[in-house]
């Protein structure tokens, strides 16, 4: 039996994505499609490839191994494009970061990027790491070393954290709500002062928005809180809370012209932030 194509490639991105939902908006087709094509692909090859259930598609051992494979192939779809489109224009690099280190980049792009340069930067904001392994994203800014041999990694400066209000007087504290990603800060701000916390929020936006209201403190990088309108710093820098940045990429992307370039673009700016 000749495998179809097409079938691998809409396992992969059910395997990527973890859902059949996310899969068919990614691939440009109905979910009811991808459905019927997953459950005849299962029965030609006579394995079961996935668990459904309420947390979504879930990889069986057979679906794991296929996963594995059919990774390589969704990587070689994507340099064939990057090779179209290099006649047409700037190559898309996608860049993950926390909220603040995304918004900072954001904020500063013609810090680090022109148009008429060979890459075009997509912002991903994402509080958790997501899988450069899979290409989920191709640059990754982050707050630690990353363990996994196959990643590229680069040493890039350190982050210093301090507490931030609009004004001295302000002694209660803006903690996370539920669903909120549990940062380091966050974790800091429960452990230390969770019985002074007044209110809470799952963004860290929000947080901000409060704290300028004057309702409670809250822990910021100093890259932000130092230029933050409407709040001043509250403290010394927190010993505690002081990280790492690193970015990384997958080892053999990294060579890729765009995602080169993006990568000493990234670095020089954050370095020197950091300096």
């Amino acid at each position: 039996m000749q495998t179809d194509w097409n079938d691998l490639a809409y396992f992969s991105a059910i395997a990527r994505l973890g859902s059949l939902a996310r899969a068919a908006h990614d691939l440009g087709v109905s979910q009811a499609t991808l459905s019927r094509r997953m459950k005849a692909f299962e029965a030609a090859l006579g394995r079961r490839l996935f668990l459904h259930g309420a947390e979504g598609y879930t990889l069986t051992a057979d679906g794991a191994a296929l996963a594995q494979k059919t990774v390589h192939m969704e990587e070689a779809a994507r340099q064939i494009d990057q090779w179209r489109d290099a006649a047409k224009g700037p190559v898309c690099v996608r860049i993950s970061a926390g909220t603040w280190t995304a918004m900072d980049l954001a904020e500063n792009v013609q810090a680090y990027w022109r148009p008429d340069t060979v890459w075009l930067p997509e912002f991903v904001y994402c509080d958790h790491d997501l899988d450069i392994a899979r290409r989920e994203v191709d640059i990754g800014l982050r707050n630690r070393c990353p363990e996994q041999p196959w990643v590229a990694r680069r040493r890039v400066g350190e982050v210093a954290f301090a507490e931030y209000g609009a004004d001295k007087d302000v002694q209660g504290w803006i903690g996370a709500a539920w669903g909120a990603t549990m940062t380091p800060s966050a974790l800091w701000v429960k452990a230390r002062y969770g019985d002074r916390i007044v209110t809470k929020a799952n963004s860290p936006h929000l947080a901000c928005a409060l704290a300028k209201a004057g309702i409670g403190r809250v822990v910021l990088p100093m890259f932000i809180g130092e230029r933050m309108a409407g709040l001043q710093r509250l403290s010394e820098p927190i010993a505690e809370l002081q990280s790492e940045q690193w970015i990384v990429s997958h080892h053999e992307a990294r060579n890729e012209p765009p995602i080169r370039a993006a990568l000493d673009a990234i670095a020089t700016y954050v370095l020197g932030r950091s300096a």
